[in-house]
């Protein structure tokens, strides 16, 4: 076993100096000690080959050939029964090998998407863990069998709308993502799901405060959630407030909760503010071309 007694020490530290190592070490046949460790009984050593894999897994030369040992499967079963140290370091595997695309295709086969609205289901939603489960959830939502199974699992949809609730900027952006991906998929089969899960009062604060990347996807989102698809003027700034009345109309408002009150209407005052700056800045032009 050309990397047992190296994973015995420690397993990332050989890796971790630089890339070419990284590569000589799973061009060398490295993988196949590890997926050993990994079916080992040993929780340590499964660890341990878990912190190898991380490291291993950064590299766009070794994805293809880490995905081709057959390990992927193993990181899913790891998500279904392992202990949660494990799992937390499965889903970073997974993470990385899947910016590989050919990999997601692997990934789809193992049928990845009930353990891994499982794993978020019990995880804090803010944390780092359910922000790499949510993204992994993102990537898959680029897939019809995925999709499906999102909307088929009981508390999916629900699970990725929690995570559009956390306090934590990069998970909401991931979870705004997925669900963008999702209804935008097929409109007529996952609106209602996904304004049924309590979405708006999420998308509403993003569209307050998140990234400029995540409140565009809030926008998007509120859009495509209306009764009557989007027309080109939906898509014009000074028509967003319109298009989230529209659909706020479709809810009973007597079971909105006053944090979504508030929220609606810093979102609306902020619109104004950014109506008025337009048409002062027009006005300033106006002023200027006539000097």
């Amino acid at each position: 076993m050309v990397f047992t007694s190296v994973a015995a020490e420690n397993p990332a530290d050989l890796a971790v100096q630089n890339e070419t190592n990284m590569i000589g070490i799973v061009t060398s046949g490295a993988m196949k000690s590890l997926v050993e460790l990994l079916l080992s009984e040993n929780l340590d050593l499964k660890e341990q080959a878990l912190s190898a894999m991380i490291t291993l897994s950064t590299s766009p030369i070794n994805k293809p050939i880490m995905a081709a040992s057959g390990v992927i499967p193993l990181l899913v079963e790891i998500l279904r029964h392992g202990v949660s140290k494990a799992k937390s370091d499965a889903l970073v595997v997974l993470h990385n090998l899947s910016s590989h695309e050919e990999n997601l295709a692997q990934l789809l086969q193992t049928d990845p998407i009930p353990p891994l609205v499982n794993v978020l289901k019990s995880t804090r939603r803010s944390s780092k863990t359910a922000g790499t489960c949510t993204a992994l959830i993102e990537l898959l939502m680029g897939f019809d069998e995925a999709r499906r199974a999102l909307a088929d699992e009981e508390g999916g949809i629900l699970a990725v709308v929690e995570v559009l609730e956390s306090i934590s900027l990069r998970n909401r952006g991931y979870a705004v993502g997925a669900l963008l991906t999702l209804c935008q998929s097929d409109r007529a089969k996952y609106r209602e799901p996904i304004l049924g899960e309590g979405v708006i009062p999420g998308l509403l604060e993003l569209t307050v405060e998140g990234t400029p990347k995540s409140r565009a996807k809030a926008q998007l989102l509120l859009k495509l959630l209306r009764k009557t698809p989007c027309s080109p003027s939906d898509l014009r700034p000074d028509a967003f407030e319109h298009i989230v009345c529209d659909i706020v109309s479709q809810i009973d408002m007597e079971e909105i909760s006053s944090r979504s009150k508030q929220m609606f209407a810093e979102m609306v005052r902020l619109s104004m503010e950014l109506s008025l700056k337009r048409i002062q800045n027009h006005a300033l032009v106006l002023a200027s071309s006539d000097l």
